[in-house]
């Protein structure tokens, strides 16, 4: 049984730190307005990751998956997300370094979080694909839920450390210096990711 932990968190462990949207949402986040905004964010992350997953333990995640109408509704939804972000970004890249961004409101840096890794359609698949890896068919509830367990704590354990890192006095130093040139290239990144969604829908 630890040798199955060990399989599927080392192949949870590789999915979580690649810096993908929400990775680089939560470092952007703590960049541009601080530490405890990143760390609200990185919250937000860690229970929509947590809720994919327990849809995943419960079998939901299969039939999510498997229906083509309930992928296209989640790929919509993440790719509305997607370009909401890169408009933020890119109006906090258009504006002058006198006007930066304000801090995020508590609340607010929680629920973008959230709703960023609620509608991001792979995450489903990637959980689906983790607990694959040491589970087998003959395993009890206790196993898949104590490995939905231990995915969590990863991913939340990653999303704070992103939010860590990029909070430091270099990382938002680093920002303010270049604030224009690092918003414009994420509003960029979100832009081709969602608009990569949306085309996923219009040519399948």
């Amino acid at each position: 049984m630890i040798g199955q932990f060990a399989a599927i968190a080392a192949a949870f462990f590789i999915v979580a730190v690649s810096p993908g949207p929400a990775n680089l949402a939560c470092a952007a986040t703590a960049m541009a307005h601080g530490r405890a905004a990143g760390l609200r964010f990185a919250f937000g992350l860690s229970l929509g990751l947590a809720l994919w997953g327990l849809c995943a333990a419960t079998g939901l995640g299969a039939l999510l998956a498997a229906s083509q109408s309930a992928l296209i509704v989640m790929k919509i939804a993440g790719a509305s997300c997607l370009l909401y972000l890169a408009w933020l970004s890119a109006r906090s890249a258009a504006r002058p370094a006198a006007k930066a961004s304000a801090p995020v409101a508590a609340g607010r840096a929680f629920r973008r979080g959230l709703l960023l890794n609620l509608s991001n359609p792979k995450a489903v698949l990637a959980w689906l694909a983790a607990l694959s890896v040491g589970l087998g068919p003959d395993q009890g509830p206790g196993a898949v839920f104590g490995a939905t367990g231990l995915c969590a704590l990863i991913g939340l354990a990653n999303y704070l450390g992103w939010a860590v890192l990029f909070s430091t006095a270099p990382a938002q130093a680093l920002h303010t210096r270049f604030r224009a040139w690092i918003d414009g290239a994420v509003a960029v990144l979100y832009a081709g990711l969602g608009l990569g969604l949306l085309r996923s829908v219009i040519t399948r």
